[in-house]
């Protein structure tokens, strides 16, 4: 049976146009393609960001921007991009001094087997940039 929840799919195609940007800024930055970035957390632009805006801006398209189903979706947005921008944000640099303070005891000849991931939130700029592309792609499937 073929996925014919339209809102669904604009979702996930600013899911993965977000991601898609991501390898590609990387390669400009670095000239190296990580295709593993296609599934990681963090980095321009937020993939959580595009993913709930879009979402929201679909449904404001198709059910209006009155309803209450929209206004759900809107409240839930942003309380995705701010866990983005904010929680996770701090928790990514907590990990960072974390992994700075295991360097050190590994200096001391304790193994520890591996890094905590760093990059987990996104900087305001980043959920901006993900909210911004969330809107363009919803308005791009469902404006004829």
């Amino acid at each position: 049976m073929p996925i014919s929840n339209s809102i669904f799919f604009i979702s996930a195609l600013s899911w993965l146009s977000a991601q898609i940007i991501k390898i590609i800024l990387h390669y400009i930055h670095t000239k190296h393609v990580d295709l593993k970035l296609l599934f990681s957390a963090g980095g321009m632009p937020s993939s959580h960001s595009a993913f709930v805006c879009s979402t929201a801006t679909s449904i404001g398209l198709t059910d209006g921007f009155n309803s209450n189903i929209f206004a759900l979706s809107v409240v839930i947005s942003l309380i995705v991009m701010y866990d983005a921008a904010g929680v996770r944000r701090a928790a990514g640099k907590q990990a960072a001094v974390i992994n700075i303070i295991v360097e050190n005891i590994e200096k001391q000849g304790i193994k520890i087997d591996q890094k905590l991931k760093e990059l987990l939130g996104h900087s305001p700029i980043e959920v901006i940039g993900g909210a911004m592309l969330g809107i363009f792609v919803a308005f791009a499937m469902l404006i004829k």
